[in-house]
């Protein structure tokens, strides 16, 4: 253990050292208590009965069962569905350790002829490189790691969702400006 400088109580020392410890512990329970009991993530898919686009439930569906498997994997939801001032987007906006990830998702049902990688072409690239910039720009610096995610949610009618997440899927081609 290292020692301090003796401006500080050994009481208080004490109280951040297990606070510190218990914050970290709890992070660890609740990534286990979302990953056990989330309902989204345990749950069959139900393609939901009445008005609306089915494709727009099955892709509302597929964010929450990203964020809530993103959750169980340790990270921190810092925002969902972003919009940058000039037209960017990202669907979910998550700190894993000290990395930004700008997560794209997209969901499938089973037996699709497309891949849900697939659909994140040029065009879709540019927007959520849109939307990344945006953030890093009110976040006041480039000088934090981050990178594009991709997931993949695959749905089947009654059966519990699949989840893939493809780090890295590609580069910021964005010209780099100064704020």
């Amino acid at each position: 253990m290292r020692n301090f400088p003796n401006t500080v109580s050994s009481g208080t020392k004490a109280t951040a050292l297990g606070s510190t410890s218990k914050h970290l512990e709890n992070m660890g329970l609740v990534a286990i208590i979302v990953g056990r009991f989330s309902r989204y993530l345990n749950s069959p898919y139900r393609l939901g009965k009445g008005a609306g686009d089915p494709r727009k439930h099955t892709g509302d569906y597929g964010e929450k069962v990203a964020r809530d498997w993103l959750r169980s994997k340790n990270c921190k939801i810092l925002a969902r569905n972003f919009k940058g001032r000039k037209g960017g987007e990202v669907d979910i906006v998550v700190k894993e350790g000290k990395q930004l990830l700008f997560t794209e998702v997209k969901t499938r049902k089973k037996g699709a002829k497309i891949r849900g990688l697939s659909a994140v072409n040029r065009k879709k690239q540019a927007l959520i490189q849109r939307g990344a910039n945006e953030w890093l720009r009110r976040l006041g610096t480039r000088e934090v790691p981050w990178r594009f995610d991709v997931i993949e949610v695959e749905v089947s009618e009654g059966e519990k969702p699949v989840v893939k997440r493809i780090e890295n899927v590609f580069q910021n081609s964005a010209p780099r400006r100064k704020w």
